[in-house]
């Protein structure tokens, strides 16, 4: 195994070099040796989680290993460019969850401009382009006429037409980093454009088009991390519910009103107010919730119950790690992460109302 880079995954308050490199060695060690990072051992990969790992590792210097994780989406990927909801410990003959949702699918362009930027390997874009492709295609099929992205495919070949804000805003995200990875191979896609500024409007403009999961936390930083909220309706959008999910000094809710902060949605946070120029607070959300962090594996508990201080559940996952470490690198400065959620230098899409 080889030493992380972790010059800078170092954070006061969040991380030390030898913490950080802790941390990254927990996620390889749950890695499967074809590449599939599961939730933890003996527990199911989704492909939204596993990229999201596989990102952490590439901002870490981990790139044979990242690479290796989108070798195994890319050999496993459905006919129709999906990939299954949950394969148990990662295991692609063994399907726990045979739906397929669209946010899931979409998520391996983040992952895949991620690595090439972390890596410049034209070669790798030119192999993984096919998987994008198809992943992208698969999911704009779900596209509503009102711009917003069906939930999943069913198993019987039907399609969940009911749109989740918080997988649309993670979509919106995902399109404008295949658009990235189809400009820097000089393959435009207008028909992409088009989806992007539709599902952006329905995002920014029409609330209704999305089931009510208001009660998320998700829900409420989504639109702002997947980009389709910026400047001033991003700062009244998180200002409003500040109070409302944000626990000080333990983290943020999952879900109000219940009593439980986890690690991946106040990691996600973080990154989120990062990405609007708030570091400051960015690094209080990160300081809060050390004390989920395991020190003998150096990976981070999912979540904690504060009235009856209580860690729930008792499972270390390589998504919250991996959530963490991204937030960390970021403020760290690592390129490709700034690239990849800073936004600015994404392609926008054709929205006519983008600039309003």
């Amino acid at each position: 195994m080889t030493t992380p880079r972790t010059e800078h995954l170092v954070l006061p308050g969040v991380l030390t070099a030898e913490q950080a490199a802790a941390t990254v060695r927990g996620i390889l060690a749950v890695q499967r040796e074809d590449g599939a990072i599961p939730w933890f051992r003996g527990h199911h990969l989704d492909p939204w989680d596993h990229t999201e790992a596989a990102m952490a590792l590439d901002a870490a210097g981990e790139h044979e290993a990242a690479e290796r994780a989108y070798e195994w989406l890319a050999r496993h990927q459905n006919a129709d460019g999906s990939w299954y909801a949950a394969y148990a410990d990662g295991d692609f003959a063994d399907v726990t969850d045979h739906g397929r949702e669209t946010n899931f699918v979409a998520y391996i362009a983040v992952g895949v401009w991620h690595h090439y930027l972390s890596t410049g390997d034209d070669t790798f874009l030119d192999r993984m382009w096919p998987a994008v492709y198809a992943a992208v295609e698969y999911v704009l099929r779900l596209q509503q006429p009102g711009g917003q992205i069906g939930w999943k495919g069913e198993e019987d070949g039907s399609f969940t037409t009911d749109a989740l804000l918080t997988g649309s805003s993670s979509i919106h995200h995902a399109l404008r980093c295949a658009l990235a990875v189809a400009e820097q191979r000089e393959e435009p896609q207008p028909d992409w454009e088009l989806a992007v500024g539709a599902l952006r409007h329905a995002i920014r403009r029409h609330p209704e088009r999305f089931l009510d999961k208001d009660r998320y936390s998700m829900d409420w930083y989504y639109p702002v991390l997947g980009g389709a909220l910026t400047g001033a309706e991003a700062k009244s959008r998180m200002e409003e519910g500040w109070d409302r999910f944000v626990v000080p000094g333990l983290g943020v809710r999952c879900v109000v009103p219940n009593p439980w902060v986890t690690g991946g949605e106040s990691a996600e946070l973080a990154l989120t107010l990062w990405a609007m120029g708030e570091s400051d607070r960015a690094l209080d959300i990160l300081q809060s919730i050390q004390h989920l962090r395991d020190p003998e594996t150096g990976l981070y508990w999912t979540g904690y119950v504060f009235e009856d201080e209580a860690i729930w559940p008792r499972e270390l996952t390589t998504w919250t790690a991996g959530s963490l470490l991204l937030a960390v690198a970021a403020l760290g400065g690592h390129e490709a992460t700034c690239t990849v959620f800073g936004g600015e230098q994404l392609p926008r899409g054709l929205d006519p109302d983008c600039c309003a």
